[in-house]
């Protein structure tokens, strides 16, 4: 089996714990209107790895990984390439590198189970917490999203929360109170990352000619950030503010 891959960061540091070999895999089944990857939503353009192909490239770089480190898959969504995504995390496992799977848990299909069986963490990107939002910016449901975050609480694998803030639309109090309470009712979540939007992917938006929906939006202020981090009690995400 081979994965359609978009692009490959050799040693990543803010996509999951430590450092980590993070691919970023090709398609995707939404249309967030503050994404910043347009460029992963096609299938087309990508290019082919086996799974064996892609953990020859990790294990080069094992040595870094220390502890806390490893591999992560994203996207797009890579959800959609679950078969290939189960095949990456298993021989990864034989290696004894730790996996991570970067999701927005939209889809949930008959390789969900054996995907999370090999899956260390989850990285969850949680976009709004009212369904009225995820229908308007997203394209799907959040009562999907939840389902997924059962299923991981229901297997017991450690989750990350993260959520971009978008001024003006989910940076309120009503949203961090709910995404508190998230925490509260699943023990699988161990983290909340608010991560700062940011309108640097304009010029992807303006290379492919297709318009940034969020492009009147401002990017918050790092006093903003704070000021939210404070409410959920948890240190803002290091990719905040370069």
């Amino acid at each position: 089996m081979k994965g359609i891959v978009h692009s490959i960061q050799s040693l990543g540091t803010v996509d999951g714990p430590g450092v980590r070999f993070v691919v970023f895999l090709k398609g995707c089944n939404l249309r967030c209107k503050c994404c910043h990857n347009p460029d992963t939503w096609e299938r087309q353009g990508g290019k082919e790895y086996t799974a064996k192909e892609i953990i020859d490239k990790a294990k080069r770089f094992k040595e870094y990984f220390g502890s806390e480190g490893g591999i992560t898959l994203s996207g797009g969504e890579p959800l959609l390439q679950s078969g290939f995504v189960t095949e990456v995390f298993a021989k990864a496992q034989k290696e004894g590198i730790n996996t991570c799977l970067d999701t927005s848990g939209s889809v949930i299909n008959e390789k969900t189970d054996e995907l999370l069986k090999v899956t260390d963490r989850i990285l969850l990107d949680i976009k709004y917490t009212n369904e009225e939002q995820y229908k308007e910016n997203v394209g799907c449901s959040l009562s999907s999203v939840l389902e997924f975050l059962r299923l991981a609480d229901k297997k017991k694998i450690p989750v990350t929360i993260r959520q971009v803030i978008i001024p003006s639309v989910n940076d309120n109090e009503e949203n961090i109170l709910k995404l508190k309470n998230l925490k509260e009712e699943y023990s699988c979540i161990d983290k909340i990352e608010l991560l700062p939007f940011k309108k640097i992917c304009q010029m992807k938006y303006d290379s492919l000619n297709i318009p940034f929906p969020f492009g009147d939006k401002k990017e918050p202020t790092k006093e903003e950030m704070d000021k939210l981090a404070r409410a959920i009690h948890y240190t803002p995400s290091k990719q905040n503010f370069r």
